[in-house]
Formats: C-alpha cells, structure tokens, sequence
C-alpha cells in the first residue's frame, strides 16, 4: 500500500478535503499513474453533488495526464515511465459492445465501491468514475489509458482524457457529420467548443453555436463557429431556421440542462438528429413529440465520451493539436493546486471557465 493525498468527498454538497489514504499497487492488468494534472469536468461536480449516485467517502476526477509509475502482471503497450492520459473509459474488451468496437458502452459491469482505494482504517473510498483522478496517484485498468508524446503539456493532454474526446467525438462519432452539413452546438462550454471544432473539422457548412451569454458566442466563434444565437432570446430555434434556411442536420447538446434538451428537436431539419452528450441529474427528464419526429424522420442518439476508441482517437487528436490544427491550449482557463480544489469546484460551476486544471 502506498500513502497519498487526495481531494476525499466524505458528504455531498460540502467541500472536499485533502487527505492522506491508502492505495494499493497494481493488479493484473492495471497500472499505476503519477498524475501531474487533471482537470475538473462537470460529471465530477454532478458526483459530487450526488446528482450521479455512488457511496461514501469517495475520489472524483477523471481527465487526468500523468506519468507510469508501476504495472501489474500481464499488462501490455504501456511501460513505467510512459507519459499516457487517463480516461474513465475501462472496457473488457470481450462483451458484446467492446466487440463491435463500442468500449465506452462495455457491458462488463466495475464495483467502485471496492476499487484501490481506502482510508488508514481499512474503509472503501468509492473509486470514482473508475479513475479517483483528484489524487497524487491512481490505479487503472490498462484499457483506460493511452500513450501520449513527452513533448506535450500535461496540462493540456488531461483536457483529452474527457473533454475533447467527447467533444470532437460526438461530432465525428456519433452525429457523424459530413461535408456541407449544418450543425448547432447548444453550450459553448469546454465540451461544447470541442464539439464545435470536431463540426469544423468534419467539413460542416454552417455550425451554429446557442449559449446565454455573448461571450460564450464570441468564443465559439474562436473555435470555428459561423454564427452564435442567444438562447435567452424567445425562440432561438427560430433564429437558427433563418440563419440556415431549414433546419440542422445534427444539434449536439452539450449542456446536462432539461430545457436544453426539451428546445432541442425543433432546432433539426428533416431527418436530422439530436445528439446527447450533456448528462442532467438522474430523473431530470426531457419531454418531445414522437408523433412530429417520426413523421420528419427525425432522431435522438445517445453518446458517451464522444463514442471514441482511445487508442485510435487521443493520437489523433494529439496530432491534430501538434499540426495546430486543434485547439487545447486556448481550453485552459485557470490552473490551481490540488489544495485549491474547492476554490477550482466554485469557479467552474460560474459557468465562464473552459476547462479548470488542477496541477499536482
């Protein structure tokens, strides 16, 4: 066992608190991470509000970057030493879904609750989101991490672990837009402004991005939005119809806000389809009209971690940073100490962070 110190969540709603707790080496087919940076995801802020369920005491985080420390038995293509990001996405890579090349959906189920984690007394600490990434350390399977070049910024390549992935994924992925396409990007958030450059990489004709301030807007724009609406107008979908001259062939919510999701349809064009990438709290539900959808031929997708295959898509878009063709530096809002992390919760939940780092 070795001691770390970790950001514990001991009661939703309050504040966590750093403390020092037990993990455990490496098992077969795991591997053990220095995290040098990882940065704060709205999944973690609805876990720690416990809008997601789970037990108690707990560790959160999951867009993590750091180096191999250790190895268990049997693990392959990642070595001590190597620089890797690390995701949530643990896939057995045997059930049906990891067959059809679907890990982030892997039906083999994981127990958090006895993941690697305990306090000095021998309790469980819930392993959360499988990754526990607000620590000095952790303990993956190897199927949640892939290796990254030296030469990038670990502040930067935690951003891939969750946020950019999902993002540019949902767009290439999932609503598998195409040359001349029109899309709209509801949030212009971290996971939304990935969804957008994903829209422009993918040759979409018009991207359209709705968010309640305009300043969100003028910084879709900076990531290849054409247009920006205001989502406090009465009926910005409206808005959209007039822009494009129909509907969108793909609306990407990327915000976990019903009222998002309730305006979403009315944005589509015929046979358009709507994308859910923003997760609401469990038994917040949306309302829609099948009988107006099925007649237009019109869909709702869901997606998670924009559908990516990691050892696929992070070198990619690594190398898509690396040409200048994808933005990472400019997510970086703020970077904090792990001991700050609270002041770092606070400030994302103000809605103007892109992407909040803790740097270890």
């Amino acid at each position: 066992m070795t001691t770390i110190k970790a950001a514990v969540c001991r009661e939703f709603n309050a504040p966590l608190t750093i403390e020092e707790i037990e993990l455990r080496a490496p098992q077969m087919g795991e591997v053990q991470v220095d995290v040098e940076a990882v940065a704060i995801c709205h999944s973690d802020i609805s876990f720690w509000q416990g809008g997601f369920g789970g037990a108690l005491p707990a560790v959160y985080g999951h867009e993590a970057a750091g180096r191999v420390s250790a190895v268990g038995p049997g693990v392959q293509g990642v070595a001590v030493g190597d620089s890797v990001c690390v995701t949530l996405i643990r896939a057995c890579g045997t059930c049906r879904c990891c067959g059809e090349g679907k890990p982030t959906i892997c039906e083999t189920p994981y127990d958090a609750s006895h993941g690697p984690l305990t306090l000095s007394d021998g309790t469980p600490v819930y392993h959360g989101l499988a990754t526990a990434g607000f620590a000095e350390k952790v303990v993956v399977d190897q199927s949640q991490v892939v290796t990254i070049p030296d030469s990038i910024g670990m502040d930067v390549a935690s951003l891939l672990s969750c946020g950019v992935i999902t993002g540019v994924g949902a767009a290439v992925n999932a609503a598998g837009v195409k040359p001349g396409d029109d899309v709209v990007v509801i949030g212009a958030g971290g996971v939304g402004l990935n969804a957008i450059q994903g829209a422009a990489i993918a040759g979409a004709r018009r991207i359209v991005a709705v968010d309640m301030t305009e300043e969100k807007l003028a910084a879709a724009r900076e990531f290849g939005a054409t247009d920006g609406v205001l989502a406090t107008e009465a009926k910005p979908f409206r808005e959209v119809h007039k822009l494009l001259g129909r509907g969108a062939d793909a609306v990407l919510v990327t915000v976990g806000a019903v009222p998002a999701y309730d305006q979403a349809p009315r944005y589509l064009a015929n046979g358009g389809k709507v994308v859910m990438v923003g997760m609401p709290h469990f038994g917040q539900n949306a309302t829609y009209s099948p009988l107006l959808m099925a007649d237009a031929g019109q869909s709702i997708i869901g997606t998670k971690m924009g559908d990516c295959v990691i050892k696929r898509d992070i070198p990619w878009m690594v190398d898509m940073y690396q040409q200048g063709r994808l933005k990472l530096d400019e997510l970086v809002s703020n970077r904090w100490r792990l001991d700050e992390i609270n002041e770092a919760i606070a400030d994302t939940m103000g809605g103007a962070a892109r992407r909040n780092v803790i740097l270890m």
